[in-house]
């Protein structure tokens, strides 16, 4: 069982998983009073946890703080469809497993109703044909538990988010494979987050993401504990692999002086691999750090940059050169100003020159949207129109993102890029 920051209110076992029909649950009071939530007539068993301080009543479960709710589900891809709404009007974001953002900011008034749908996968570390990931401890195995156990979790968030019924059922879609380091991967506490776990809310109804990316990773890393393995079992014709390393990576420079050739080439065999399932790529240039030389962004990154854009010539990937994206975002937003887009914390010191705050995994996803829905890939009609286009030139305003803060909070830097240290301001 997963458990968060707060301690499971509510525990019902309902039988053993099936997918024989959807799971649905219905949330709130029974007749009887005796429940806060129970399986509704006709629905596959359902074993779940809610933790939170909750409001339950005939019209729902409700809060005046942010609560979870967790699902026993085997590895797969669910659509998630809510109805949401409760006693009293409601504004309710919905994260799903990791923090990864899913629903934002669904405003319902007093007594009403709203539903809303959307995809979400499910993982575990086992890999197809034997072996496991090994996982990092207690990285993995703790704090970022619940991105692979065998259960569905979701936090709802916002202003009394409110919910009336759950219904889970398995899909066949395409999946959008994501594989990188921390400014990829689902970070899981505020106030850090990456481009990854904010790209689930920008694709549609006609795939899913999973992001199997970790803090601390390079191509090699990778390979090593079995992360590319995990997802070229799982991979197949019609999917799309999306990678990103870089920042890591450079490190192995310092004792090998053919490490970004290495990269590079590690880069190419990843993407021969996962065409030969008939999947399709896109290679991802790392994004600049905060490194600001007389107003403009001092690259930092090495030859990086240019081996990855290497590695798609020379494999026929897809590329999305963020390097280049992320130096003209930076910079339309200014030296000082841009530190909104970086991992601070709320009174501004602290601030890191390479990982992210939610508003700045927010401008990144736009920006791998756009560039997925530029690409050749089939999967390029996934990515909803709202973020089809994006000029990183005319970034959103601050004051315009609006997704509320996760309640977990982590107080150690992601791993990695040791280098580049946070700055006290």
């Amino acid at each position: 069982m997963k458990r968060m920051a707060a301690a499971w209110l509510l525990g019902a076992a309902i039988g053993a998983p099936s997918h024989a029909a959807a799971q649905r649950l219905l949330m709130g009071k029974d007749d009887a009073d005796t429940a806060s939530a129970r399986a509704a007539p006709g629905s596959a068993p359902v074993t779940f946890d809610i933790a939170g301080d909750t409001h339950a009543d005939r019209q729902g479960v409700q809060s005046e703080h942010s609560f979870y709710v967790s699902l026993d589900e085997p590895p797969g891809n669910y659509r998630v469809t809510l109805l949401l709404g409760g006693a009293l009007a409601s504004d309710t974001t919905v994260k799903a497993e990791l923090r990864r953002l899913e629903l934002s900011g669904l405003s319902v008034p007093a007594g009403g109703t709203k539903r809303a749908s959307f995809l979400v996968n499910v993982r575990t570390p086992d890999i197809v044909g034997g072996g496991t990931v090994r996982l990092k401890a207690p990285r993995e195995t703790t704090q970022e538990a619940v991105a692979w156990d065998r259960r569905l979790t979701l936090e709802f968030n916002g202003l009394r988010p409110s919910v009336r019924e759950i219904r889970i059922e398995p899909v066949t879609v395409p999946t959008l494979y994501l594989l990188g380091d921390s400014t990829v991967c689902d970070q899981s506490g505020e106030p850090y987050a990456s481009w990854g776990q904010m790209l689930t809310a920008m694709v549609g109804p006609g795939a899913v993401v999973s992001n199997q990316g970790e803090s601390g990773e390079s191509v090699s890393a990778s390979n090593d504990r079995g992360r590319f393995a995990k997802i070229l079992g799982d991979i197949r014709a019609g999917d799309l692999f999306i990678v990103q390393f870089g920042h890591n990576d450079m490190k192995e420079k310092l004792r090998d002086p053919e490490a970004s050739l290495k990269y590079r080439d590690g880069l190419i065999a990843w993407v021969q691999a996962v065409h030969a399932k008939g999947a399709r790529a896109i290679i991802v240039t790392p994004m600049e750090r905060h490194n600001f030389v007389n107003g403009r962004i001092a690259s930092s990154l090495d030859d990086y940059p240019q081996m990855a854009r290497e590695a798609a010539r020379l494999s026929s990937a897809g590329l999305i050169d963020l390097t280049a994206l992320s130096t003209t975002l930076y910079e339309s937003f200014g030296e000082a100003p841009s530190w909104a887009l970086f991992k601070h914390d709320a009174d501004g010191t602290n601030r890191d020159m390479t990982h992210h705050s939610p508003f700045g995994a927010w401008e990144l996803a736009r920006l791998v949207a756009a560039g997925i829905a530029r690409s050749d890939s089939p999967l390029s009609a996934a990515i909803k129109p709202e973020f089809r286009h994006f000029d990183p030139a005319k970034p959103d305003r601050l004051v315009d993102f609006r997704v509320p803060a996760s309640p977990v909070r982590l107080t150690i830097r992601p791993l990695g890029d040791d280098a580049n240290p946070a700055k006290p301001r």
